[in-house]
């Protein structure tokens, strides 16, 4: 049953590495070598950057080494800065967790995360964990006690003066998360009040780097996502109308740009142009499509239900386990 279970997610990873983070959840494997602040540093940044090319399989295989290294780190050090950077890690592996449907797993690092944040007393870390908290509590349906969460990491770091970008970038990540589950939780109004402060956080912040467009993107996205989840599938697609792949920096958020899109387009019973958005999303980054379940049941449903719709054929065929390119 176990097994059963664990290939219903991460679809194309395989089975012992979804079963060694479960393991590295209950008793962390042992440590390598001390590891200084620098190399937890890099570690973490080679880490990102797998999850920014959506190298999903890659990821899972080095989330308990990263976590065990980090962990011990911070055991021996006690810092502010070794408490971070193990949030940090416990962030991205709710983020990964997540994204492949490893929802009770998700959960234990969301909350381990909030933890670490919380002994470093750093509001930043504080922020970022509180997101990534809000949106395991958003995906259990527990919108009321996930808005305290946002709210709470937000106005902290308000407090603050958001006088610097990393600053003013997590807390325009939380005014996104708090709109997008307010929309979930079906309030409109604070839904849509939400996505303005998070534009107008996203502007402050263009500011304070120097780099106009920057942000924007990231909360125009988002504010589709908004009027999906309030069920309006056409003003989701007007509000993607100025939005183009480009404007996205990494392969991650370029294939969810049209993930997205997807899933307005199929709320909206539009198959041919669902099928265009997730072949987009595969050539992009296929893991966005293959392992998200959320994403890969659209795909599955296309296939099942409009087989000779343009396209479904040709995304059917890209997500068959021998065209699955290596992660």
């Amino acid at each position: 049953m176990r097994r059963r279970t664990l290939l219903a997610v991460g679809l194309s990873i395989p089975v012992p590495l979804l079963e060694r983070v479960d393991d590295m959840l209950a008793l962390p494997p042992p440590p390598g070598p001390p590891a200084g602040p620098g190399q937890i540093k890099e570690l973490l940044a080679a880490a990102r950057r797998q999850y920014n090319a959506s190298a999903l399989t890659a990821l899972v295989a080095a989330l308990p080494g990263l976590v065990a290294t980090a962990r011990d780190t911070a055991e021996r050090s006690n810092t502010p800065a070794a408490l971070q950077a193990l949030a940090a890690c416990y962030d991205l592996a709710t983020d990964t967790l997540n994204k492949i449907g490893r929802k009770q797993a998700a959960r234990i690092t969301a909350d381990r995360a909030v933890g670490c944040a919380e002994r470093s007393g750093d509001p930043v870390a504080m922020g970022a964990s509180a997101r990534a908290l809000g949106m395991m509590l958003r995906t259990e349906g527990r919108h009321p006690i996930a808005l305290r969460v946002f709210r709470q990491a937000i106005d902290r770091l308000d407090a603050t003066g958001l006088r610097t970008p990393a600053q003013t970038s997590v807390a325009m990540r939380l005014l996104c998360a708090e709109a997008y589950t307010a929309a979930w939780a079906g309030d409109r109004t604070g839904a849509l009040d939400g996505i303005g402060e998070a534009e107008r956080a996203a502007q402050r912040l263009e500011r304070l780097t120097a780099r106009p467009g920057a942000a924007g993107p990231f909360v125009a996205l988002y504010r589709v996502d908004v009027h999906y989840a309030l069920g309006d599938a056409g003003t989701a697609l007007h509000a993607a109308g100025h939005l183009r792949e480009g404007m996205f920096p990494t392969p991650e958020r370029r294939a969810r740009f049209h993930t997205d899109l997807a899933r307005a387009w199929w709320q909206w019973g539009k198959p041919e142009e669902t099928a265009k958005a997730l072949l987009s999303a595969h050539r992009q980054a296929p893991a966005e499509v293959a392992d998200r379940p959320s994403i890969r049941r659209i795909a599955d449903e296309l296939a099942a239900r409009h087989a000779r719709v343009p396209g479904v054929q040709e995304l059917a065929a890209a997500l068959s386990p021998g065209h699955l390119p290596p992660a």
